[in-house]
């Protein structure tokens, strides 16, 4: 073999000549993509700790795979197409991925198995005081209200042509949460992964952004300066009652909620027992950060240019951005009217941290009153709202698994 004919083989084998043919020019896009995604996650902060791993994931598949010829690649969708067809061989076969999928697949099988998104609530549960909520039921209400957006960008959704299960995946961005947006589409929308997952921790991030310019618009000055009384202390067998009590009703209510109910109150009892502060501990700092490694890895790695780049993915990002926004006019709008049945007691900002994004969405309310009072300190009673926010966003996807499930 000669230089010239080695020369060729190289370039051949390599994955530069796959940018020049069928599509190629699409795994560009997407690389260039996930290097905004990087600079989003590492030099403006949006949420870094999954942002920066999905980036690297979707840069990952989008280096590697152009297409079923792609002996190389790091991840497979026809893999996945055939574990999801009913009338494949290799229907729900984990075994065949094991022994024919890359690196990337073995890891998605987490996140397809809805181990990932389980294990994060439970560290989520692990580091969340649902103390507040417990000294004020009544942030339940706020919590339930946050949920409008899910519903409003379903029906808008299934208007614009996407099947019920899309839509349902679609509307749960809604919730602002991306584990559970993560676990109910690997259930119902498998496909839509990449960007529902995208959409969901990007609106999360820019929670800064979305968020104030409504609670102005739909909050009077006066209102945004109301000072709300302290919370009365809750006891520590009230805490260590909670989670039992809410995992018996919510799993016996919605059993498909099991797995993200049950982990997130499994979690918040090892915090709050004090028998197992090593659990606790372990499951907050060394599992949490396990989990998200491979969450985001895996999550980014859907994102393969073949099915990333459509006109879907514009409108799921649009409908996701319209679900976060209803999500938190619902909380807003409830706020206002317990702001008039209490007489003025309560501060519509917090019903805008019903949305389930802990901790940042009770800081923007905090940050909004503080802006029209700065002697106003929101934040523990906006955590009643947000802590609320997490069952309610889950309690949202167990119903819509329960209808669209099979």
């Amino acid at each position: 073999m000669n230089i010239i004919d080695t020369l060729e083989k190289l370039w051949g084998d390599s994955g530069f000549q796959s940018f020049f043919v069928d599509g190629g020019w699409k795994n560009l896009i997407m690389i260039l993509i996930s290097c905004v995604l990087l600079y989003l996650g590492i030099r403006k902060k949006f949420e870094p700790l999954l942002l920066v791993g999905i980036a690297f994931g979707c840069l990952l598949v989008n280096l590697s795979y152009f297409g079923p010829e792609s002996t190389d690649a790091l991840y497979h969708p026809e893999l996945w197409s055939e574990f999801l067809d009913e009338s494949s061989e290799f229907h729900h076969d984990y075994g065949h991925i094991l022994s024919n999928g890359g690196l990337l697949d073995i890891l998605y099988i987490g996140v397809k198995a809805g181990v990932y998104p389980s294990l994060i609530f439970m560290g989520v549960g692990a580091m969340t005081d649902f103390g507040p909520l417990i000294a004020n039921p009544k942030s339940l209400l706020l919590g339930a209200a946050a949920q409008m957006g899910v519903f409003l960008a379903f029906f808008g959704a299934v208007c614009l042509g996407f099947t019920g299960n899309q839509a349902a995946s679609i509307g749960i961005i809604g919730g602002a949460d991306g584990p559970t947006a993560i676990f109910l589409t690997t259930r119902l929308a498998p496909e839509l992964l990449g960007p529902i997952a995208i959409a969901a921790y990007s609106y999360m991030a820019l929670i800064p952004m979305i968020q104030p310019p409504l609670m102005k618009l739909l909050t009077t000055k006066k209102e945004r300066e109301v000072k709300m009384e302290q919370n009365r202390n809750v006891t520590k067998t009230e805490k260590i009652i909670f989670p039992i009590i809410v995992a018996m009703f919510v799993i016996l209510l919605l059993p498909s909620t099991a797995p993200l109910v049950g982990c997130l109150m499994l979690g918040n009892l090892w915090r709050e027992c004090g028998v197992t502060e090593r659990l606790s501990d372990t499951v907050q700092n060394a599992l949490m950060n396990i989990v998200t490694v491979f969450l985001g890895i895996s999550v980014g790695a859907t994102t393969a240019a073949s099915s990333f780049l459509n006109i879907k993915t514009l409108m799921i990002i649009g409908l996701g951005l319209t679900a976060f926004a209803f999500s938190t006019v619902g909380g807003l709008l409830v706020g206002k009217i317990m702001y008039v049945l209490t007489g003025g007691k309560v501060n519509p900002l917090i019903g805008s941290a019903g949305v389930s994004a802990v901790p940042m969405a009770a800081r923007v309310s905090q940050m909004e009153g503080q802006k029209a009072n700065p002697s106003n300190f929101l934040l523990m009673h906006a955590m009643g709202p947000n802590v609320a926010g997490v069952i309610g966003s889950a309690i949202a996807a167990g119903f819509l698994l329960a209808v669209f499930g099979k």
